[in-house]
This record gives C-alpha cells, structure tokens and sequence, in this order.
C-alpha cells in the first residue's frame, strides 16, 4: 500500500499541472447505474448492490472524444455493499464490506482510432460511511433480517485509487467491437483485458462510462443519435494481484483470477430510454461454491 501512495499523488499531479480548461465549461451530462443481484439470482450475496453517479463537464460535445486529457472531466461518487452468503459472518465466507468511492476521470482518445480513460479516487471502507446503516434500514423497511455480518465488517479505512483503460473500437458493419486493457492499483490491484460487441439501432456519439462492478458500458453523455433498441455482450479477464476486501487474517484467500461474461438490451419509448443487463462473476475468494448472476439497471429522461 505505502508504494500506492507516491502513485496516486503523481497522478494527482497530472490533474493538477494538465493544461488549463477554457474557462468556460459547464455540465455535458449525467450518469447513473443501479447493480444488484435482487435482480440477477436473488441470493443477496458478495457483490450484492452497488450504485454510481456521475456529472461531466467540459467546454462542449461534438459527439466523438476530444484528442487531450482533461478537456471533459467526470466526477464520481459510488457507494457498494459486498457481503458473506449468510446474514451472520462465518469463516469460510467473506467479510462484509461496506464502502463508498469519490474518483475524477478524464476521458480523451490519444489516436484517432484508441481511446483511454484515467481516474484518480479515494475508497473509504468501513462503518463510518453509514453503508452498513443504509442497508440496514431497508432490510427492516422490507421486513428483511437484519444483515449480523455488518458488525463485523472491514473496518474504516481509506485507499487511494489509481485506474486506467484502453480501448479501440472495429466497426463491423453496423456493429462495435471494443476491446479494451484495464489496470488499476489501490483497494484491488489488478490487470485487465476484454472487449464488448454493440449491436442494433445503437446510440451514435455518446460519451460511455463504464461499470466497475460488472463492467456494462453506459451513457454519460447523451448522444446526437438517440438511437433504438440496442443489445450488448461483453466478457473479460482479470489477474488479481491484491485485494483490500479479502485481509489474509480472515482466513479466506482471494481467487487470482476472475471472469465477467456481461449482456443487456437497451429500448427507448419516446423520450424515456431503458437498460436492463445480466452480469456472471466468477469466483472471487477460494472456497466460494459458485459464481452469482447480478442484475443492472439504468432509467433516462431525454429532454
């Protein structure tokens, strides 16, 4: 973690240093995505709901990625909940975890035909961000069991972040294929390569986000094509060099590597759009009995 630090203030430094925005900026967009695995396998388990905001802004959109980093910024805010199979923690399972992430990215395309994005963040874990509290008010609201695991969870903490992504979508048609490397060092250090293939009446020149959770692409900013009913498939590959979530001392080892096998549709009824999308994760921890199935879910208002 101490060698984390020196890379996260470098990257800071970027951002501080990056060449001045036109002093004139204001927001580009909105994006929010909703995970849980109520609506995937139900089991309220592991990754079992997350949620992310995101505001952009920028001097303006013309539909495609400006050729410099830090002309359109995205400022983040997520909060998720990863929790043992079992409402009371027992060895052999993982810990609970409750916690939020602050992060900014720049989304740019170095080359005419790649695209990257960059991120700086800071993850706090622990009870002390009221995650834990949150979910404990809604199972009660449900008239759920209380989640016992809680009381035992990560303790407060804060990582620093430092994440990166490459990209180069193929045309094929009236398709996308876009493979994609990732790396990123902090909570979870990992690597890691996949790609995603667009089809149907997709939406032309939009910005796209993608999720950390099950790694659904979806609309930062909207697009100057609108466009119909549109379906994805995605599938990734990750090697897991350490992980905050799973602490040697709790006696459960996390899995080195871990596969994504994603799907979603998108609609649009006038001027209200519609995603909904199935996620598969792999193991992630050794003595995990089996993978999980999380749902996704996006709802936008186009004006």
């Amino acid at each position: 973690m101490s060698r984390l630090i020196p890379l996260a203030f470098a990257l800071l430094g970027l951002f501080a240093v990056a060449p001045a925005a036109p002093a004139e900026t204001r927001p580009l967009g909105f994006g929010h995505f909703l995970n849980n695995d109520a609506l995937g396998d139900g089991k309220d388990r592991w990754q079992t709901g997350s949620y992310t905001l995101s505001w952009l802004r920028g001097p303006d959109w013309q539909g495609h990625l400006p050729g410099q980093p830090f002309e359109i910024l995205e400022y983040r805010l997520s909060g998720a909940v990863i929790a043992p199979s079992r409402l009371k923690s027992l060895r052999g399972d993982r810990r609970y975890v409750g916690k939020s992430a602050l992060s900014v990215h720049t989304q740019f395309a170095p080359t005419p035909q790649t695209e990257a994005d960059l991120g700086l963040g800071l993850v706090w874990t622990g009870p002390a961000n009221g995650l834990s509290e949150v979910q404990r008010q809604l199972h009660d609201l449900l008239g759920e069991p209380r989640p016992r695991a809680a009381d035992s969870q990560l303790p407060n903490h804060l990582y620093p972040t430092v994440s990166a992504e490459i990209a180069r979508p193929i045309a094929l048609g009236g398709a996308e294929l876009r493979p994609f490397a990732e790396a990123r060092a902090g909570d979870e250090t990992l690597l890691r390569l996949g790609a995603d293939l667009a089809f149907g009446q997709r939406e032309r020149g939009a910005l796209w986000l993608r999720d950390e959770v099950t790694g659904h692409r979806h609309v930062g900013i909207g697009g100057t094509d609108a466009g119909g009913t549109a379906f994805v498939l995605g599938a990734d590959v990750a090697h897991l060099f350490d992980s905050a979530y799973l602490p040697g001392g709790w006696g459960v080892a996390p899995e080195q590597t871990r596969t994504r096998l994603r799907a979603g549709i998108s609609t649009r009824l006038g001027r209200v759009g519609l995603f909904y999308g199935l996620t598969w994760l792999s193991r992630e921890f050794v003595g995990q009995p089996e993978g999980q199935l999380v749902g996704s879910v996006r709802l936008r208002l186009r004006f």
